[in-house]
């Protein structure tokens, strides 16, 4: 009978083996994961997580799985993958055979080029249990510190203003989402946060970190000091690949796979946060992406491929991130782009347009209150990939209507 496993039961292999049994497929499923919880979303741990203290937002419950037939194997580490003999080795010595494969190991949190002193203050947020962690040490008057000025370390921070703690926020770049959004959108969210009483400091420079059992310092390169009660290290994600590198896979970013998913073996896919793949609207570039829609339709892309089908990753990339009352979308990727049109939309709401030189549009990010961007976004992810020029004044104008553009 065929036998398909799915190591990494996050929100992406979660869905992935759901979407087989959705999909007919009547054989064994086995779905491996490192955490003892059954799949669930990520987005809320920055959030509901903190402030909360919430449980997982699970995919489905361990009983829809079982009522599926899909055996979860959680808490338990995958440490070989076999390919002549197509059997996954497992921490617990036991042995798993499979007809296909899908590998979607995700990421984990990038760790400071320094010891993290393995002081339990000093910590990282990327699971449940990290979650957790944080929010012990936060409330009222208690002290914050945050290494890392992208979208989690933000996040963080606002939920932290929440519970009452104070936030400073480090970043060595010269601004917040250097990486993300362009210098506009960036401000608007660095005024808000400076508003709400997050202290930020950008081109910072960390030069010692010491710690105790009560707090942890940081001296920087101007020598400032740094005291909190935590540090969270928000700087990024580095992909898990070493069991594909292990087993002779193409490796790029990420575990390199093809716009179907597929790895260099013809039986192996991977999908989520852990490949790589050719971005169709940016000129085939290979991409990795982290994101609750990316993970979400790279596991339907692949269930639909590893029953034989030949559907391709095309979707514009997506983003979005809830701090505050405000709300910020990103659509595409801004890579390459020569010049940039604002459009304002009121209501303290507006969208920087970033486009070729040869006029296509490339990404479009938006900041407003609630969900102010939310429809232009959505139109502004059917221009970019309708892979068209447009007009900088029609873009910059709220008179014209986006739907109108793409319909020209």
């Amino acid at each position: 009978m065929t036998s398909i496993v799915i190591i990494g039961a996050g929100e992406c292999g979660g869905r992935a083996a759901l979407s087989l049994r959705d999909r007919g497929f009547e054989g064994e499923i086995t779905l491996i994961g490192e955490e003892e919880h059954p799949p669930y979303e990520r987005p809320p741990l920055s959030k509901d997580g903190i402030v909360a203290g919430s449980d997982p937002r699970f995919v489905a419950t361990a009983a829809d799985y079982a009522e599926k037939r899909i055996e979860l194997r959680l808490g338990v580490h995958a440490t070989r993958l076999d390919r002549a003999s197509r059997v996954v080795e497992l921490a617990d010595a036991s042995r798993v055979p499979f007809t296909k494969l899908l590998l979607a190991t995700g990421a984990r949190a990038r760790s400071l080029a320094v010891d993290q002193l393995d002081n339990p203050r000093v910590l990282s947020l990327r699971t449940h249990g990290d979650a957790r962690r944080i929010r012990e040490h936060l409330r009222s008057n208690s002290r914050l510190a945050i290494l890392g000025g992208g979208f989690i370390g933000l996040e963080l921070a606002a939920s932290a203003r929440r519970l009452g703690a104070s936030v400073v926020l480090l970043e060595g770049l010269p601004r917040i989402l250097s990486r993300g959004v362009p210098f506009a959108v960036a401000e608007a969210i660095a005024a808000r946060h400076a508003a709400e009483g997050v202290e930020i400091i950008c081109n910072a420079r960390m030069e010692t970190l010491s710690g105790s059992d009560n707090d942890v310092k940081l001296v920087l390169s101007d020598g400032r000091l740094i005291e909190a009660d935590i540090l969270v290290v928000g700087i990024g994600s580095i992909p898990n690949v070493e069991l594909a590198a292990d087993a002779g896979l193409a490796v790029e970013n990420g575990v390199a796979v093809d716009r179907h998913l597929q790895t260099s073996d013809p039986n192996i896919w991977a999908a989520g946060d852990c490949c790589s793949f050719p971005l169709v609207h940016h000129a085939d570039r290979r991409v990795r992406l982290e994101s609750w829609r990316s993970a979400q339709e790279h596991a339907a892309i692949a269930a639909a491929n590893l029953l034989g089908g030949s559907e391709s990753v095309s979707a514009v990339p997506w983003f979005w991130s809830d701090q505050y009352d405000m709300t910020l979308q990103v659509a595409g990727l801004s890579t390459g782009a020569a010049r940039s049109v604002r459009r304002d939309l009121g209501a303290d709401a507006f969208i920087v347009f970033e486009m070729a030189e040869d006029g296509r549009l490339l990404s479009a990010s938006g900041i407003g209150p609630g969900n102010a961007v939310a429809r232009d976004i959505r139109l502004a992810e059917m221009l970019i990939a309708s892979g068209r020029g447009f007009d900088e004044a029609a873009l910059a104008s709220p008179d014209i209507r986006l739907k109108a553009l793409l319909a020209a």
